[in-house]
């Protein structure tokens, strides 16, 4: 069984350090987000564990910290699905950190129930593109400050299955959870497409990762048959761990050996779907997310 699963997962390490700069992982109180900030934090980054539960976040710090020597790691309270909180955090990092050098978009729900965010978008495209755009058109002076920096995005492998619907974002007319999901994993992909454009010339390189399928508590929203497969096929399932290490690649890779706005899986440049190669649609949800977020961003 082991020598089954070692197709499924690639090995990669690399001995590259971070001291001195800072980074930011969203969703980084478990799972994928725990064990990016841990290696960040081995590497000798200082890492901002970005987490809506402050308490698990606070707890994550702590085993982090028991677990790595010297790791320089801080939470900070961050809610994707209140732009209010959002701004908060924001200004909290402007207050507290002079540099940021990576920010990690790594934070999302899954295949959940309808419901909207607290600003009244559908709470997957709320919260795992809108909350993410927000987020980094907020950050982005601080991230040319500090250049060459980086946004890397986690989307999925079901972005293929996606289509951006933009007569209705907020899932109203035809909800769903699987449909809806995809959307906003095409969503991250078209997001990062676009801002690559938009930044490079400022020294800020943009990566969307997929990092496969991975045993975490996003799961926890499945439901049959899925639920049941991811169960029954445990063992062919990556490691938080291992589903950490494309974006650890596109974190510490040297930019010449990167494609600024690329997709990739698995340690590795991979192609994604049609859709997410369409430059008209990636333009348009950009100006729609301004529009839906009231800001301007050129």
């Amino acid at each position: 069984m082991q020598a089954i699963r070692s197709l499924f997962v690639t090995k990669w390490s690399s001995d590259v350090r971070l001291d001195g700069k800072t980074a930011i992982v969203t969703g980084a109180n478990i799972g994928i987000g725990k064990e990016t900030a841990k290696d960040l934090a081995g590497r000798g980054a200082r890492v901002i564990l970005a987490c809506r539960d402050m308490a698990k976040a606070e707890q994550a710090a702590r085993d982090i910290m028991r677990e790595v020597k010297g790791a320089k790691v801080v939470a900070k309270q961050l809610d994707l699905a209140d732009t209010k909180s959002i701004c908060q955090f924001a200004e909290n990092v402007y207050n507290s950190e002079k540099s940021l050098h990576f920010l990690i978009n790594n934070a999302g729900v899954a295949i959940c129930s309808y419901g909207l965010t607290v600003d009244g978008y559908e709470t997957q495209f709320g919260v795992n593109h809108l909350g993410h755009f927000f987020l980094t058109f907020l950050l982005l002076d601080l991230l040319k400050h500090s250049a060459p920096s980086r946004v890397i995005n986690l989307s999925s492998g079901a972005h293929a299955l996606g289509k951006i619907e933009f007569d209705d974002l907020k899932g109203e007319k035809n909800y769903h959870p699987v449909r809806a999901y995809a959307q906003s994993k095409l969503a991250n992909i078209l997001f990062t497409k676009e801002l690559a454009k938009r930044t490079e010339a400022l020294g800020v390189s943009t990566y969307s990762v997929d990092p496969g399928m991975v045993n975490t508590e996003i799961t926890r929203h499945f439901r049959r048959p899925l639920g049941y497969l991811v169960k029954t096929f445990n063992f062919l399932i990556k490691t938080p761990a291992e589903g950490a290490n494309t974006t650890v690649y596109c974190t510490v890779t040297p930019e010449n050996e990167l494609l600024n706005g690329g997709f990739y899986r698995d340690c590795a440049q991979a192609e994604n779907c049609r859709a997410g190669s369409d430059d008209g649609t990636a333009l348009k949800l950009w100006a729609v997310s301004c529009h839906l977020l009231g800001i301007r961003w050129r």
